[in-house]
């Protein structure tokens, strides 16, 4: 896939109209917004257009409402927050691509703003159909994709629109592409790769593609054990993917034919059983990865294998980081995840941290500001790692 793509700053927007697809799936509790860090997140691309001179028309989805007009699912809460950050109104279209919004991105002057109502409330939205896809591209007359957690789906918003218009990114898909993109295709070496999360089948081939580029893999979290399970050692009640074993034996067979060093825990936190309720306080022990007793499982890395990890990272020149190294939402089971973040943080190398768990983590804990680049985009960094092609970037026309 190619990294190497025009963005708003590679094309004329003065006086034209610009469909920009954000990412404004912000959590709302009682029709109010919980967080809106999406919507600042998304700030310098809609400020950049409306300074410019741009007609600005911005869509989003949120939520799930399978094609059906939810009223708690409507974007009129993000065109309120918006009108805020912006000191001018934001005009909120009744619908998607109908009528209404036909009618408002007409009149637009330049610098005005307007929103359109939650792409997801039509069917053909998620089937990328392309009746939906030229209605949109009809609205505009230039398309910037800036949500780059939902990169890797091919919507009608995301990557239909791109059949009928010139398409650039905006800033935010500008930085995951030219930072992930260049971890991943040159990246300053020692390369260190640090996997965690539960299951070895959500990441097989995160796992495969990134032996193909990197000087040290780490491992941890939950699928550890069926890492060492398949080593032979006994894991206890720990998470095991049966199913998975032969395929962890490859890939150690394929790190050492490749001279890449897989760093699995040396030692962990064990307890007799997953704390119920996720936060309550239990007892934890910390023994080696090679004597986990018959009735206990391993729920963290213990303090040798931070230590070894953390060594690791500090260590190399480009960093990327996808999931937790143990049931982080719990403050016993914590320090693993604690540790790796604190190592990030603490590194003078690139350091890139795929979104969800590890994303959340960075900053809860305070060191998202330490981190070169968190991703804003859970599935999509995912399936970057995965060396697939996404299709909401590769719709973009290419410098």
């Amino acid at each position: 896939m190619n990294y190497n793509k025009k963005s708003i700053e590679d094309i004329d927007v003065a006086g034209k109209r610009v469909l920009c697809r954000c990412d404004f799936n912000v959590p709302t509790k009682e029709g109010r917004i919980t967080s809106d860090k999406r919507i600042v997140a998304a700030m310098p691309t809609i400020e950049y257009l409306v300074n410019k001179g741009a007609k600005v028309i911005l869509c989003s989805h949120m939520g799930k409402p399978k094609g059906e007009w939810k009223p708690e699912l409507s974007l009129k809460v993000v065109a309120d927050r918006l009108s805020q950050l912006l000191g001018k109104e934001v005009i909120m279209a009744s619908d998607v691509a109908g009528e209404d919004s036909k009618a408002k991105a007409a009149a637009l002057k330049n610098g005005d703003v307007m929103l359109l109502e939650n792409t997801r409330y039509i069917k053909g939205e998620t089937k990328n159909d392309p009746e939906l896809s030229k209605a949109l591209a009809d609205l505009a007359d230039i398309f910037v994709n800036d949500a780059f957690g939902t990169a890797h789906r091919a919507h009608s918003s995301t990557a239909g629109v791109a059949d009928y218009l010139p398409a650039v990114s905006g800033y935010l898909v500008q930085k995951e592409v030219s930072i992930m993109g260049k971890a991943l295709a040159n990246p300053e070496r020692p390369f260190v790769a640090i996997l965690g999360g539960a299951k070895v089948s959500d990441k097989l081939n995160v796992i495969n593609n990134l032996l193909e580029k990197v000087d040290t893999l780490i491992i941890g979290g939950g699928m550890a054990y069926t890492f060492l399970a398949a080593q032979g050692y006994s894991v206890g009640k720990s998470l095991v993917d049966n199913e998975k074993l032969d395929y962890c034996k490859e890939m150690m067979a394929k790190a050492e034919a490749k001279g890449v060093k897989l760093l699995l825990p040396v030692d962990t936190a064990i307890a007799a059983s997953f704390p119920s309720p996720i936060d309550a306080e239990i007892p934890v022990e910390y023994v080696d990865c090679t004597a986990i007793p018959a009735d206990q499982m391993g729920l963290d890395i213990g303090p040798k294998a931070c230590a070894e990890f953390a060594a690791a990272a500090k260590a190399a020149k480009t960093v990327v980081w996808n999931g937790p190294m143990g049931v982080f939402e719990n403050p016993t089971l914590a320090k693993g995840t604690i540790a790796v973040a604190q190592a990030l943080a603490d590194s003078d190398a690139v350091t890139i941290v795929g979104g969800g768990d590890s994303a959340a983590a960075c900053e809860q804990l305070g060191f998202a500001n330490a981190i070169t680049h968190i991703s804003t985009g859970g599935g999509a960094s995912l399936e970057f790692l995965e060396g697939l092609e996404l299709p909401g970037i590769a719709c973009l026309e290419d410098k």
